[in-house]
């Protein structure tokens, strides 16, 4: 079973950066391809960046241009460079396999990122 221990979230000024971490354990074929997702208060978990084996990244629309994912090269870390934090960034960020589900039980506590004056 893989787990994962976000971290690097804090309080930060609109227009600000923060930089995550993300650890995992477990199969490195099952974390081939990993994902950063976030969960707004009263909102579904969303996916905000992923990153394939090979390296390919994808990006949702709120996060292009903005936010960079990528791995360290024992695969086990995976960051978010987040910029130009806005205020609608404000949520907990966590990290798990790409495609993961809400039923997985392999979801960590995540991180918690707050964008206010």
């Amino acid at each position: 079973q893989e787990q994962f221990v976000e971290s690097g979230g804090g309080l930060v000024q609109p227009g600000g950066s923060l930089s995550l971490s993300c650890a995992a354990s477990g199969s490195l074929l099952r974390i081939a391809n990993m994902a950063w997702y976030r969960q707004a208060p009263g909102l579904e978990r969303e996916l905000v960046a992923g990153i394939s084996s090979g390296g390919s990244t994808y990006y949702t629309d709120s996060a292009k241009g903005r936010f960079t994912i990528s791995r360290a090269s024992d695969k086990r870390t995976t960051s978010l460079q987040m910029t130009s934090l806005k205020p609608e960034d404000t949520a907990v960020y966590y990290c798990n396999r790409w495609g993961a589900t809400n039923t997985d039980t392999s979801w960590g506590q995540g991180t918690q990122v707050t964008v206010s004056a």
